[in-house]
């Protein structure tokens, strides 16, 4: 199982449909939980903060953190595949999605792996669509499906 833990509102519902499209064909242990935290009525450092040990507070000792950032390291579809499957073996997946000011050092440093879709930045619903695509696309990598090409 793969905890995402995300700020922001619950999904639209276009984002909704979207994500339940792949999320029905995940499998173990590449399934997922969503834990959705509300965004903090503060601005700037103070949301940063907030919000950063809200995230910190769902993070159990042995989990392998994968923090979502523009500044993090851009990985491919097969690289992903191989990490999750390696990590998973191993210990339970956390994916963060901070909010609209990011997250503090302390979760910045809790991070094993700070990973970038793109350098792009996105917004959080679509960022989570494409974060249900992709592990649909390293499920379907670890098994040999045809979804992904090479």
């Amino acid at each position: 199982m793969i905890r995402i833990i995300a700020i922001g509102k619950k999904h639209e519902r276009w984002i909704e449909e979207g994500v339940e499209r792949y999320q029905k064909r995940l499998r173990a242990p590449f399934n997922v939980e969503w834990q959705l935290l509300p965004y903090s009525s503060k601005s700037d450092q103070a949301a940063r903060d907030d919000e950063s040990a809200a995230i910190l507070q769902r993070i159990k000792p042995n989990d392998f953190v994968i923090l979502l950032d523009e500044r993090g390291k851009n990985l491919s579809s097969p690289e992903l595949s191989q990490l999750l499957e390696r990590e998973s073996a191993q210990h339970p997946i956390t994916v963060i999605i901070g909010g609209a000011y990011g997250v503090n050092d302390a979760v910045l440093q809790r991070a094993n792996c700070t990973w970038s879709l793109s350098r792009l930045v996105f917004p959080h619903m679509l960022v989570r669509l494409l974060l249900a695509e992709q592990l649909y696309r390293v499920q379907e990598i670890a098994r040999g499906g045809p979804y992904h090409h090479q």
